[in-house]
């Protein structure tokens, strides 16, 4: 794409209101019963008032686990381009709840970013950000930063659970990235619960304290 793409209008107004470094932040892993929530802000390159020549980036939801990796190699390599990755883990999320362990997420992921004056959040609110902000529902199909953010978030998430799959071999993490299929729930309740996995999530919980109809179950 290039800086006339409908995909540039938010960045684009923003500039226009005198903002230079505009980032796009979303996040990867909200869902999933295991692994870490991992966001990434993204800060696209430009040159004066014109937005310099870009990846295809488009929602990471809506691209092929191979489409994604290429865009993920082009964004990084991209010059000029500037981006954070931020996590919680699942010690956090258990402690203070996913959602705010998501925007811990953020907030690491923009502080790795220098020099961002204005912020596009895809999704709801997030408190507590370093600079003013706006939030845009599906914002990753409407925002080129949010996208490549998307993107970045998405693929950074899906190495670390290949790497938990290592570990971890039973659970099958590398082919459902930690959610709740039906492999994944099989392997919890064949194996039980290993530390990749988010107590307070109630299907991991559940196995952790049975109920006491699974408790008569067991014993019998």
């Amino acid at each position: 794409m290039n800086f006339d793409s409908d995909l540039l209008e938010f960045e684009r107004r923003k500039y226009d209101q005198s903002f230079r470094f505009v980032a796009g932040v979303d996040e990867a892993g909200r869902g999933p019963l295991a692994g870490p929530v991992v966001a990434a802000a993204v800060v696209l390159p430009r040159e004066g008032t014109t937005v310099t020549e870009l990846p295809d980036v488009f929602d990471s939801k809506q691209l092929s686990a191979a489409r994604r990796e290429v865009l993920y190699a082009q964004l990084c390599e991209l010059p000029g381009i500037r981006f954070g990755i931020g996590s919680a883990s699942v010690e956090e999320i258990d402690r203070i709840n996913i959602l705010q362990a998501t925007y811990l997420a953020m907030r690491r992921a923009l502080a790795q970013v220098e020099c961002c004056d204005f912020i596009l959040v895809d999704g709801n609110r997030v408190p507590g950000l370093p600079a003013p902000s706006l939030s845009i529902v599906k914002g990753d199909a409407q925002s080129a930063s949010i996208a490549a953010a998307s993107i970045l978030a998405k693929v950074t998430r899906d190495h670390q659970m290949m790497e938990l799959d290592r570990q971890y071999p039973h659970y099958g993490f590398c082919r459902h990235m930690g959610y709740a299929t039906a492999e994944h729930l099989a392997a919890l309740k064949q194996y039980g619960v290993c530390p990749a996995h988010r107590r307070s999530f109630a299907p991991v919980r559940e196995i952790v304290h049975p109920s006491p109809v699974e408790q008569m179950e067991l014993k019998l």
